[in-house]
């Protein structure tokens, strides 16, 4: 069973069984308090665990895999407030609240917890009261909330909500090998390579000597012949992990290409 209650900004989910695959691309900043269940985030160099009671932000314009884990005999639920841009240039020009240079890159931050915070989730806790109409001065106000109490208790993420700046053109060999696992749009790795979609494509084939779509496809078909022939993967359990969402597709593309099903792999 999966539940979903999206208020605007926030969202409250709730499973009984374990999800592996989610949204990989986050947009915006995204605060988050595990009510229950445990989280485990990957970011195609480093695994993050969240467990019950944990708070953290991530940060937008990330690539995330993750798997949402139940307590066994429980719901795995969460509560999420996103932090829109124009909220926060808001902010930004009534209390002059200003980025500069960040030393902190990670994706995504442990947040320890204190009473402002706890204080802040038990006030989000009556969900349908929030999501009924005429409530969304209140859910602005809520955000704004939010945003004031992070800066107090944490103050290193001023220079992390309020960096307006969009992803600057990168290394895009470097980027691609790292991140190719990631079943997003090619627009998507334009945007995050600091790049047109043209341009993308053009550099890409510079630099690879082959599309941007077919050296995904062999790449994340390497990867996974890699992992069942040395490794003894199940292809049901690795296709997710190596960028395809269907299993019908992937064990086509892979025999297409090494010439025998996944599952003869020996």
């Amino acid at each position: 069973m999966t539940d979903h209650k999206r208020i605007n900004q926030i969202t409250y989910a709730c499973y009984s069984s374990n999800l592996r695959d989610g949204e990989q691309f986050i947009p915006e900043h995204v605060f988050s308090y595990q009510i229950s269940g445990r989280l485990v985030y990957n970011d195609g160099e480093k695994e993050y665990i969240f467990n019950q009671g944990s708070f953290r932000l991530t940060r937008r314009n990330t690539l995330i895999k993750f798997n949402k884990i139940p307590p066994e005999n429980g719901e795995y639920s969460n509560i999420s407030v996103f932090m829109d841009q124009k909220t926060l240039k808001n902010l930004s020009m009534e209390y002059d609240y200003k980025a500069t240079k960040s030393q902190y890159n990670e994706p995504v931050f442990h947040l320890p917890a204190n009473d402002l915070l706890s204080g802040y989730i038990e006030s989000l806790k009556p969900y349908d009261e929030l999501d009924k109409p005429g409530n969304e001065v209140l859910k602005n106000i809520k955000l704004k909330e939010l945003i004031v109490i992070l800066l107090q208790t944490h103050p290193i993420l001023k220079d992390v909500l309020f960096d307006f700046t969009e992803p600057g053109k990168i290394d895009l060999e470097s980027f691609m090998t790292q991140n190719f696992r990631f079943n997003v749009s090619l627009e998507r790795f334009a945007y995050l390579t600091g790049r047109s979609l043209s341009t993308f494509q053009r550099d890409f084939e510079k630099i690879f000597a082959l599309s941007p779509r077919k050296w995904l496809q062999q790449k994340r078909l390497q990867e996974a012949y890699y992992l069942i022939k040395e490794k003894n993967a199940n292809p049901s359990d690795i296709y997710l992990d190596v960028g395809f969402q269907d299993l019908s597709h992937f064990s086509f593309a892979f025999k297409k290409m090494f010439g025998l099903s996944p599952s003869r792999i020996v």
